[in-house]
């Protein structure tokens, strides 16, 4: 399962809130992501900062969106589209291609990449939680391009649970390639070479805004993205 993402027009950033002398403003960034931390690490890369600087947190992919909106978070790690009127996004900074997650004993485990349609041959996932359902028909689309229907059968809140279906049971989850630093051993990520790599960008809540040191942050990354 993978977070959600960036809209087709960029947010501009918004006036940077006054920084103070203690708390977040200080200098920490508070970074949610789901999934693997690389894309993470790319985007801090991205914006030339230390590593220290930035504080990771591994968001509910049931409710993604909680810890912008309860100001846990500064940012949050979105992919594919993202409509939420209360949610700003940036610029897409990276890009995070496709793959399907399966078992090491699984007929497509051994491949070097596979075709969308052929995943229409085996059970994948349900959208959990919260997470918004037009993200998900991106993450898991219902039908592929040839229209054949995609059978999302298996319900599942977490990497590691799914991680663990995949390996029993067969099902398989379409899913980004970015996956292969969390699979366990009984797990294979495997290039789906027909789909378009999600785009990255970084999610922010309107209301609250952006701490001045959380601004310089994204407006690095977008720069350095965009050259």
């Amino acid at each position: 399962m993978s977070a959600p993402a960036a809209t087709a027009e960029p947010a501009a950033l918004p006036e940077p809130a006054a920084g103070t002398a203690a708390g977040p403003a200080a200098g920490t960034i508070r970074l949610g992501y789901h999934g693997s931390p690389e894309v993470a690490h790319r985007i801090t890369a991205l914006a030339g900062l230390p590593e220290a600087t930035v504080t990771l947190h591994q968001y509910d992919i049931t409710d993604p969106f909680r810890g912008l909106r309860e100001g846990d978070l500064d940012l949050i790690i979105v992919k594919f589209s993202l409509r939420e009127p209360d949610l700003a996004v940036s610029r897409v900074l990276t890009h995070d291609a496709r793959a399907v997650v399966v078992g090491a004993r699984h007929p497509l485990a051994d491949r070097t990449s596979v075709s969308v349609e052929e995943l229409a041959d085996h059970d994948a996932f349900h959208r959990p939680g919260n997470l918004p359902a037009y993200v998900w028909d991106e993450v898991v689309p219902p039908r592929t391009p040839a229209g054949r229907p995609i059978r999302r059968r298996h319900r599942v809140t977490d990497i590691a649970r799914m991680m663990a279906l995949v390996a029993e049971d067969g099902a398989v989850h379409l899913s980004l390639v970015s996956l292969a630093d969390v699979a366990p051993p009984a797990v294979r990520i495997v290039p789906v070479h027909d789909l378009p790599p999600a785009p990255v960008a970084l999610a922010w809540h309107r209301a609250t805004g952006l701490p001045a040191h959380v601004a310089r942050y994204v407006t690095a990354a977008e720069q350095a993205a965009s050259r």
